[in-house]
């Protein structure tokens, strides 16, 4: 098929390079000029793992542009354009409007829509009255791609989601993925359940990570292991233990907005989400109960402690610093400087932080000296904590509870402290 994508971020590049490794010709649209720049110079502007290399070995059939009336010959197109969080608390649509009445003078009859971009319930009826052609259907299509793990997730979908009451189009996006994908993983739903499907998967997840939060506070006060505690109740096939590790609650560019905007959504049908309501305001919270541990432990230190904050993407795997609770956190840390390392954020991270932050290269520079460490993300590099020899007093505190705690505890000089326990 001859594609096009609009929108060239976290979920428009994964998707587009997975589609030209399907021996599809896509072309990518963004009106971006530094961002099309990086592009079409042959390098991907963000961080996800494998993606430079998918595209280096697919780029015959793909190609980026920001004329929009390079989609004419597009039998399918794709909406990938941010669908951020308003002051409200509701999805900005205003990209995605843009988006549809862009593409509108371009569409060849019989071509397919699909929005990918994740959007409230009746927005894909909006996208159709702004196009206004019968030989043009619009799909919902909702991502389901990970941030750190966005191709893993396109080649391996748990589900493939087809919003659509037109047969033709759902035929057509089925034969697009079913010689790739096992055939009883795609879905055919109406494109209204569609909608809310995005939204509800995201709310349950967000719902289980804050609920292992405030199950970590009570087993602190009850002499409890959190550890335990999830693995236990993941065991039960009706729970499953992912999404059940402890920490500073959940970020990024997906969760917050997607809560908010399911709230939002449902207070406009006069439908009280209290649940939802609760994850919101207490995930908030958290972020703020963590920079109070970390000033009281600094306090008990001296304001003369090197301080040291090790990761500042939202989770690893990921330069995203949107919505980061690492950088919430951070904010609020009442001390200066700050060492700060993320094996890919910190570009992204100085954009955003303040000027107390000094940013070094490696694990080991920034917490040489260090007299409390904090570790905000998961990386997979601070394991290497566990082999380090510590030749001076020093707090750890694992906020994410990624270290070996045997190790940790019988290391000299070493205070070591975790979520949950």
């Amino acid at each position: 098929m001859n594609i096009a994508v609009i929108g060239s971020g976290y979920v428009g590049l994964p998707t587009a390079c997975g589609l030209a490794s399907f021996g599809h010709n896509v072309i990518c649209i963004d009106n971006n000029e530094q961002k099309l720049a990086v592009l079409q110079s042959g390098h991907m502007p963000l961080f996800e793992q494998g993606l430079q290399e998918l595209y280096e070995s697919n780029n015959s059939n793909i190609r980026f542009s920001g004329d929009m009336s390079d989609i004419q010959n597009a039998e399918l197109i794709i909406l990938a354009v941010g669908t951020p969080m308003s002051d409200d608390g509701s999805a900005n649509l205003q990209y995605i409007y843009a988006a549809a009445n862009e593409i509108k003078p371009y569409l060849q009859n019989g071509a397919i829509v699909a929005t990918k971009s994740t959007v409230p319930v009746g927005t894909n009826d909006e996208i159709e009255r702004i196009i206004d052609n019968p030989n043009v259907d619009v799909v919902s299509m909702p991502e389901f791609l990970r941030e750190g793990y966005a191709l893993y997730d396109f080649f391996h979908p748990d589900r493939i989601i087809i919003g659509t009451d037109s047969m033709d189009a759902f035929n057509k996006i089925y034969n697009l993925y079913a010689p790739h994908i096992a055939p009883e993983k795609i879905i055919h739903t109406n494109r209204r359940s569609a909608e809310i499907i995005k939204y509800a998967s995201n709310a349950f997840l967000a719902t289980k990570i804050h609920f292992i939060n405030e199950i970590a506070d009570l087993c602190e006060q009850a002499g409890a292991n959190v550890d335990d505690v999830a693995n236990g109740m993941g065991a039960d096939s009706r729970i499953g233990r992912k999404f059940l590790n402890a920490g500073i609650g959940y970020g990024g560019s997906c969760f917050p907005k997607d809560t908010n905007a399911l709230a939002y959504m449902a207070g406009k049908y006069g439908v009280q989400l209290g649940i939802v309501s609760t994850t919101i305001q207490g995930n908030y919270d958290r972020r703020f109960r963590i920079a109070e541990r970390i000033n009281e432990q600094i306090k008990s230190v001296g304001q003369n402690a090197r301080v040291a904050v090790l990761g500042l993407a939202f989770k690893n795997g990921t330069d995203d610093v949107r919505y980061s609770p690492a950088i919430d956190v951070i904010k609020n840390i009442h001390h200066n400087p700050i060492y700060a390392y993320d094996p890919q954020a910190m570009k992204n991270a100085s954009q955003v932080l303040g000027d107390n932050i000094v940013y070094e290269k490696s694990v080991h520079e920034c917490i040489k000296n260090a007299d409390i460490i904090v570790i905000l993300t998961e990386w997979p590099d601070f394991k290497e904590l566990e082999s380090v020899t510590f030749g001076r007093p020093t707090v750890i505190l694992d906020y994410r509870n990624l270290l070996d705690e045997n190790i940790m505890q019988s290391k000299e000089n070493v205070t070591y402290k975790r979520i949950g326990k």
